[in-house]
């Protein structure tokens, strides 16, 4: 079936659209990501689906197929945390470093991927670079970062070469498309008996919560789900979201916690902007001590560490 058979089913608007069905989905990416489309088709894809939204089983088909063209990464023994960071820092420090190295330093293995660059935001590679802390660019460097005690951050397009150049499709026609959800809910690791890995999931719509939410359940997946800070994978310092957990599929009760309404009584000392320079001097002073521990992040990490290892 080709790619314009698809687009027909899912580009007759709003109200006239219908879903594909998983292998039909599974299909319609490996063809894009394979290079066997038109651009023209590319783009037509990517603004049908925009304006349909994407559904579970499409999710299940994007996801799958997308995952058939990512460099596979071994797990380390006791399971690893994924952190999908994509949007960067538009207003607010990003954050998501200081997430990783909270969670390094407590023993737990973390992978971070994303863009290295976002000609809008201040990515999370700028603010690793900022840091001095090193870029993986296989398997082997990964593995590296981890036995050395430091999370391990690929570029996207060193992960998944053809998710990268359907991202860049945003640059040409303006808008998002589906590799921008089928990225946050990437996990390349693959696993063994007994280990586990945990992906934070993130969302800045409450319709993305309620999408995922089905998706992650669909796919039986280990996943922290919550509302990221300007859609990053980090919990926002100056407030408590809604951490939905999830282990094999089922919604753990014992680790999911409810949000705390408004903004904290004791807001954390924020630097004053938030370029990779600037944000990274923060983190730093963070994990040295000089300043506390948002409470929002060291709740995430918490979370993060009991759920690699909970029953």
């Amino acid at each position: 079936m080709s790619i314009s058979a698809y687009i027909k089913v899912i580009g007759r608007g709003k109200d006239g659209a219908r879903p594909l069905t998983a292998e039909q989905s599974h299909d319609l990416m490996t063809q894009v990501l394979g290079g066997q489309v038109t651009d023209l088709e590319v783009g037509a894809f990517c603004l049908a689906m925009r304006i349909k939204g994407e559904e579970v089983n499409e999710l299940d088909g994007f996801v799958r197929a997308t995952l058939a063209h990512c460099l596979p990464l071994p797990a380390a023994p006791s399971g690893v945390v994924v952190l999908p960071s994509y949007n960067g820092a538009r207003k607010l420090p990003n954050l998501t470093p200081l997430l990783a190295l909270q969670l390094a330093r407590q023993g737990v293995a973390v992978l971070v991927h994303g863009p290295r660059h976002d000609p809008t935001r201040v990515t999370t590679f700028q603010v690793f670079e900022a840091l001095g802390l090193p870029i993986a660019q296989d398997a082997e460097q990964v593995q590296e970062a981890w036995q050395a005690g430091r999370p391990a951050f690929m570029d996207i397009a060193t992960l998944c070469p053809p998710l990268a150049r359907l991202l860049d499709v945003r640059w040409t026609i303006g808008l998002r498309n589906p590799g921008h959800t089928v990225a946050k809910l990437l996990d390349p690791i693959v696993t063994t008996d007994g280990v586990r890995t945990m992906r934070v999931v993130n969302h800045t719509h409450p319709e993305y919560a309620l999408s995922l939410n089905a998706y992650l359940k669909h796919a039986s997946a280990n996943a922290l789900l919550m509302r990221g800070t300007e859609g990053e994978p980090v919990a926002d310092p100056r407030r408590q979201p809604r951490f939905e957990v999830f282990i094999n599929g089922l919604r753990h009760e014992g680790l999911s916690r409810a949000p705390v309404d408004g903004v904290l009584t004791e807001l954390p000392e924020l630097p004053d902007g938030f370029a990779a320079d600037t944000t990274a001097r923060y983190i730093e002073s963070l994990m040295s001590g000089q300043q506390p521990l948002p409470a929002a992040i060291a709740a995430q990490v918490s979370c993060l560490r009991q759920a690699l290892t909970q029953n």
